[in-house]
């Protein structure tokens, strides 16, 4: 046998071919087996349904057994409830195939409100919207011309703060729940932040859009690959110090990114007698940080950069309580 040839075909034939044993089930049942080993089996059983009856098996033999028979007796009693009626031949007529309303499709939108996170359910939206409506407000119902500017400078962090309040035991009271299953952590995390850059991206777009022109301040697109980049920044920094801590700390720098030079060029101004209201050096800033195709490369290659370290840091976010100190 060439093992050279054959030994990595054998090795993923074994990796495709792994089951839960009966030792591995009991240990799960019994609540002993490591931790690793436990978020294997759970996320195997999703797809797996003879692994799944053995550990139901295991479960069922375990010292938690009664508890879940009387569990799955009250629920069972309480969904089919009192007996129907046999007395009385049924006069009614046939039921039709007309779809049913009511609880399943109360139960659908409940769980797409969940799914999509406490950021679209709360003041954030709020927000949002907020900021769309002052910007279209202060160009033309104050005739300010640093709407435009403005609006730029801040779409960029808007969408951090959906996700800083997207994920986490600070907002989502199912928190440990959905972190514990194995549907939670990173894929729970990418779906709420798409909820979020998909409810901003284009009200801020459209909402720049609408504002007046100028050749001297970008598009109202230019801040999209911005906006992605800093959000997956936070994310990849989120898998070490918590969303929230990441969020703000990325904020911040972007904060100072455009602070420090726009306010050293208004004082430079100032000696001259330039307007003290930064609005041109903005403008010329944001031209320069976010206009033109070298502009708008590097920004879209460090939105890969940043997708690629979110690949690797993937399993950091699979237990509850990741980041430093356990902090979300």
């Amino acid at each position: 046998m060439n093992s050279a040839g054959k030994r990595p075909k054998d090795t993923a034939r074994t990796m495709r071919a792994w089951h839960v044993d009966d030792a591995l089930a009991a240990a799960y049942a019994a609540g002993s087996a490591p931790e690793p080993d436990a978020w294997s089996l759970e996320k195997h059983v999703e797809s797996c349904g003879a692994c799944a009856v053995r550990v139901s098996a295991a479960v069922r033999r375990g010292a938690a057994g009664p508890v879940l028979a009387e569990v799955r007796a009250a629920v069972l009693t309480a969904a089919t409830g009192p007996a129907p009626r046999t007395s009385a031949p049924r006069t009614s007529a046939p039921r039709t195939s007309a779809p049913r309303t009511g609880v399943p499709r109360t139960g659908l939108v409940a769980r797409v409100l969940w799914a999509a996170g406490p950021a679209l359910r709360g003041s954030w939206l709020v927000a949002l919207v907020l900021v769309a409506a002052g910007a279209v407000g202060l160009a033309y119902g104050a005739g300010f011309d640093g709407a435009r500017p403005l609006l730029l400078a801040l779409a960029p962090v808007l969408p951090l703060a959906g996700v800083a309040v997207s994920y986490g035991q600070h907002v989502d009271p199912m928190y440990e729940i959905g972190a514990s299953s194995p549907g939670g952590g990173l894929r729970l995390l990418l779906t709420r932040t798409a909820a979020v850059l998909a409810v901003s991206l284009p009200l801020l777009t459209l909402t720049g859009a609408a504002l007046p022109a100028s050749t001297e301040v970008p598009g109202a697109a230019a801040w999209l690959l911005p906006g992605l980049a800093l959000t997956l920044a936070a994310l990849v920094l989120g898998s070490y110090v918590g969303c929230r801590t990441a969020a703000g700390t990325v904020a911040a720098v972007w904060a100072v990114a455009l602070a420090v030079p726009v306010l050293g060029t208004a004082r430079q101004g100032d000696a001259v007698g330039i307007s003290p209201l930064p609005v041109a050096e903005l403008s010329a800033y944001l031209t320069r940080f976010l206009d033109g195709a070298a502009a708008q490369g590097g920004w879209a290659v460090g939105a890969a950069v940043c997708a690629g370290l979110l690949v690797l840091r993937r399993r950091s976010f699979d237990h509850p309580g990741f980041g430093a100190a356990g902090r979300i």
